[in-house]
């Protein structure tokens, strides 16, 4: 088994790298954090995965929308709060909810509903329709 070169150097002050002053530095490793990943550690920045230059599309904000929806268990949940703000009214059997004039967009289906209620909103998808009606309700589409 060949000589390490390190064994060579065991007992000398700066093992073989001149005067003590010489790696003494960052400029003796190329620099800190992302010094050179352009140019002389570029093979290092390529392995470790892409760093730089933008990725992707960005919408313009006048074609972004946001849908503020409404889960159906919320409705039961949330129900003496929209009866003071008015939102919701009590009907002999049946309570109206006019999620419409409240901002709700979309009534969604998570979570299960016991009352019967008549749900007025823009636009709801098939398993809260579905829901709402099995509990004896029904749901307007104002769209």
């Amino acid at each position: 088994m060949a000589k390490k070169k390190v064994k060579k150097f065991r007992g000398s002050k700066t093992c073989g790298g001149g005067s003590k002053k010489k790696r003494r530095g960052k400029g003796s490793r190329g620099g800190v954090g992302n010094a050179g990943s352009h140019k002389h550690h570029y093979i290092k920045e390529m392995k470790m995965g892409r760093r730089f230059g933008k990725y992707g599309f960005t919408r313009p904000p006048e074609v972004q929308y946001e849908q503020n929806t409404i889960n159906v268990e919320e409705i039961e949940l949330n129900l003496s709060e929209f009866l003071e703000k008015g939102i919701a009214k009590k009907e002999s059997d049946m309570v109206t909810v006019d999620l419409a004039s409240a901002g709700f967009d979309k009534l969604l289906g998570k979570g299960r509903i016991k009352g019967r209620f008549r749900v007025i909103v823009g636009s709801a998808s098939e398993r809260a329709i579905q829901k709402i009606e099995s509990a004896g309700g029904v749901v307007e589409l104002t769209r």
